[in-house]
């Protein structure tokens, strides 16, 4: 068994079983990647891909368990070479991160723009998508971190470390009468027709829960992942907003819409930093970390990963007053 057969089934399960595709993202040839998969399941005596001809159709039940192994084997190998490269320049390397919408136009660019000024030499990525994809991609070892709301929870390979809490604003124009009451009930905004985020982004979940606990079932009439588009869709005139406070600009918005505060109506929700356990961490990822929030350290950061339950990195974090937006 070699480190390279492993490599290859690896990344043809993420190429959904394209060899061709697969070849041209490792810069080899097809014939000599189908070889290799071949001398590995003669090796092993098991298929790890079922086929149809020529063609690979899916994974077989050995084969999802093989390349579960593999996957850890070729991440403690990066590991490995992470390891090196913090001992050879500790400021030089590459830093992968996947997140929402929300916090990549709103929270991360002033921490990035630091983060670049300090650190030249490091190639920062950035990935965007739902909580769940960015998660997905955090538990696979395809980013270095993830960071968002929702979703990350959900995966027990992650320790998500908390770093700071938000709340919703509710966005009208300024004529519109919500505007006009000193204080809003979840019953007044339920009158009007809403545009909001689309389920399982940017806490949406505790804005149903709210209005579900209130026995109430608002009229949702739009949703979107982009707080940006939320707005527009508010200016034409198609629903009262709701989106994150962080997410309304008063130097730009307010000159035609008003944000209308809604703390006493929705729980705050938490956006976390997710790592996968084990995972190496360089010295600039913990100084990004502290950057994007200041209050984990690197020993807290250390401590929260050598912890293995879900409640145990909780408790961890319990006595911490985590900074409000």
């Amino acid at each position: 068994m070699k480190l390279q057969q492993l490599r290859y089934i690896w990344e043809v399960a993420q190429h959904d079983l394209n060899v061709s595709l697969t070849a041209q993202s490792l810069y080899t040839s097809q014939p000599g990647i189908s070889k290799q998969i071949r001398l590995l399941e003669d090796e092993l005596g098991v298929e790890v891909f079922a086929r149809s001809g020529k063609h690979l159709t899916q994974v077989t039940p050995a084969g999802k368990a093989i390349l579960a192994i593999a996957g850890e084997i070729l991440r403690k190998c990066e590991s490995i070479k992470q390891v090196a490269l913090e001992f050879t320049d500790e400021n030089k390397g590459q830093l992968s991160l996947a997140t929402t919408h929300t916090q990549a136009r709103y929270r991360l660019p002033p921490v990035i723009n630091t983060f670049v000024r300090k650190f030249p030499q490091v190639s920062l990525q950035m990935q965007q998508g739902s909580p769940q994809q960015i998660a997905s991609m955090a538990a696979d070892g395809t980013v270095d971190m993830a960071i968002a709301t929702e979703a990350l929870d959900h995966f027990h390979d992650l320790v998500l470390l908390p770093c700071y809490r938000w709340n919703r604003t509710v966005v009208v124009p300024k004529n519109h009468a919500l505007a006009k009451l000193n204080r809003l009930s979840l019953a007044d905004i339920a009158r009007f027709p809403l545009v909001t985020y689309t389920f399982g982004f940017t806490g949406r979940s505790k804005l149903d829960d709210a209005f579900g606990q209130a026995g109430l079932t608002p009229r949702v009439v739009f949703t979107a992942t982009d707080a940006d588009v939320i707005k527009t869709y508010v200016r034409l005139g198609l629903g009262v907003g709701i989106i994150a406070s962080m997410a309304f600009d008063a130097a730009v918005d307010g000159q035609d819409l008003v944000a209308l505060p809604v703390d006493h109506l929705f729980a705050p929700s938490t956006t976390v930093v997710g790592l996968r356990r084990g995972t190496f961490l360089r010295s600039y990822m913990y100084a990004f970390i502290h950057e994007f929030a200041p209050h984990l350290t690197r020993d807290l950061i250390d401590q929260a990963m050598l912890l293995h339950g879900r409640q145990d990195v909780d408790g961890l974090f319990a006595g911490i007053e985590l900074p409000l937006f």
